[in-house]
């Protein structure tokens, strides 16, 4: 791999997503811009921006990894991140646009009435977003490192700065289009060198390596189940991350924002069903990495699994062509992180700026500021936690960091979204109790991945894996308190419903109220 081809090419990547960005700064001046790109993106743009910020680096480097040390069981992972959203379109896409709110905390409050559900809402966006952004970092600090020697930090450091460029600049509306402009980076960073080297095969002097990674010795690595590198309860794992990845996803703030900027709900679900189609083509190229990886880069397995992708054109293809195709991977992956760290930041920078940093610039300023301002301000808070504490996670692979947010996710607001929009008896105390519970079961099996991980056995398995405990656990406590509570439920329960599931050609607000003139909103 050339250190030049590839920081040339990063280089290409970091100045097309700050012009692209800056073009967007040309047309972002209300707060409606920076939340939600004032509500008018198309649903096929709309779609390529969600895949650009859902592939992140556990998309593009670490499903790749994950399958070259552990082998078949891996694959869940680019099923269940596919298979979310085939859940969030069923279950919650159209309600949620037309509950009319800017964010998920915003979401709960109008749901439930209630400012401390929205204010453990908040919190929790903060955590599963950071918990996010960790892998993002890492991931970009692994990228520089292997493609030029620097420290991680170098990598990492880079795209905070970048991101808090292009959010700050012109949040929503601008990082749009660097997403769906880097979705389809990233689709040809990781095709590109899979076409060559399958062109190239019959010339090449050992492409039976391949065959004999998958028999003898290696078979336990293509058999699902099979207990491979000391993993142990495999069915468990297997039936946790699952449930974790299925319904996660329609957990996770930046993924969730993305839908508040549809039109409206049958715009909501056409954008979904494209974004199935453009994440089902994605995921069908990590595994054939992985597959290669075992058998020309086989020392990574006890190594540096997450650079498979970034090493293997470099070690099929000596000289020329290794390094252009390396270039062109590292640029997939640098964009990668942006894509991912840009829309976090922004379902972060929202939730800071709603919830911590509006009232008091407007106690401090006597009123006499602007609401865009104290966006960016945020923007830079959510960028720095993360920065700082990115390199504690470093024994956990990316998508085994990723799969952790995922499963806080499904044991939070996976119950707080589906019940609250399906089950018109959810009491406030319901929601609360649920979300506290799940969050903190959810929480506690990271912390104890990341400090002190068990060794094996069942304590492995169910910290490593939470979900298929905690987001049972977290629906039940919902269900219990809500019947224990009915005088909690929200006097405009009735009403939240009706504007859940109505189409928004029905005027709600003036059919329920022949007197009332509905506000057009910020």
């Amino acid at each position: 791999m050339s250190p030049a081809m590839s920081l040339t090419a990063i280089g290409l990547v970091i100045a097309a997503t700050i012009g692209i960005g800056l073009f967007g700064l040309r047309i972002s001046r209300t707060t409606s811009d920076f939340y939600v790109a004032s509500r008018a993106v198309s649903p096929r743009w709309n779609a390529s921006a969600i895949s650009g910020e859902y592939l992140s680096a556990a998309s593009f480097l670490g499903v790749a990894g994950l399958l070259v040390v552990n082998g078949a069981d891996m694959l869940w992972f680019s099923v269940g991140y596919t298979v979310g959203y085939l859940m969030l379109l069923v279950l919650i896409a159209a309600p949620l646009r037309r509950s009319g709110a800017y964010t998920l905390p915003d979401f709960a409050e109008t749901r439930f009435e209630s400012a401390v559900v929205r204010r453990i809402c908040s919190a929790l966006v903060a955590g599963i977003g950071t918990l996010y952004l960790l892998p993002q970092l890492r991931g970009a600090g692994l990228t520089v490192q292997t493609v030029t020697g620097a420290p991680p930090a170098v990598g990492a450091a880079l795209v905070a700065i970048i991101v808090v460029i292009n959010v700050a600049a012109g949040g929503m509306r601008s990082i749009t289009f660097v997403q769906a402009f880097q979705y389809w980076l990233k689709l040809t960073a990781l095709a590109a060198p899979v076409f060559v080297i399958l062109i190239a095969w019959r010339s090449m002097d050992h492409p039976v390596g391949v065959l004999q990674s998958l028999q003898g010795a290696g078979s336990e690595w293509a058999e699902p189940l099979s207990q491979a590198n000391g993993r142990d309860h495999p069915l468990y794992a297997t039936y946790s991350l699952l449930l974790a990845l299925c319904f996660g996803t329609m957990g996770l703030p930046h993924v969730l924002v993305r839908f508040y900027t549809n039109p409206d709900g049958r715009a909501a679900r056409r954008t979904t069903v494209v974004v199935l189609a453009l994440l089902g083509v994605f995921y069908l190229f990590p595994p054939v990495y992985a597959v290669l990886g075992r058998s020309f880069a086989p020392d990574l397995v006890a190594g540096a699994a997450d650079t498979v992708v970034l090493e293997l054109p470099g070690r099929i293809f000596p000289g020329t062509v290794g390094d252009l195709l390396g270039a062109l991977v590292a640029a997939g992956a640098f964009a990668a992180f942006l894509s991912t760290s840009s829309g976090l930041t922004v379902a972060i920078a929202g939730v800071i700026d709603q919830d911590l940093l509006r009232n008091r610039l407007h106690r401090l300023t006597g009123g006499d500021y602007l609401a865009v301002n104290s966006f960016r301000i945020a923007a830079v808070l959510a960028i720095v936690v993360p920065f700082v504490g990115w390199n504690f996670t470093g024994s956990l692979s990316l998508a085994d960091t990723v799969g952790l947010a995922f499963a806080v996710a499904a044991s939070t607001f996976c119950p707080l979204l589906v019940l609250g929009i399906w089950w018109r008896r959810m009491s406030t105390v319901g929601a609360a109790a649920g979300l506290l519970v799940g969050g903190v079961a959810a929480i506690a099996a990271v912390l104890v991945n990341v400090i002190s991980p068990p060794a094996g056995g069942w304590a492995g398995a169910l910290f490593g894996q939470p979900a298929a405990w905690t987001m049972p656990l977290a629906f039940l406590t919902v269900i219990v308190v809500s019947k224990l509570t009915p005088q909690k439920i929200p006097a405009g329960t009735a009403r939240s419903m009706v504007r859940l599931h109505t189409p928004e050609a029905v005027d709600v607000d003036r059919g329920l109220n022949p007197h009332h003139s509905p506000s057009s909103g910020p």
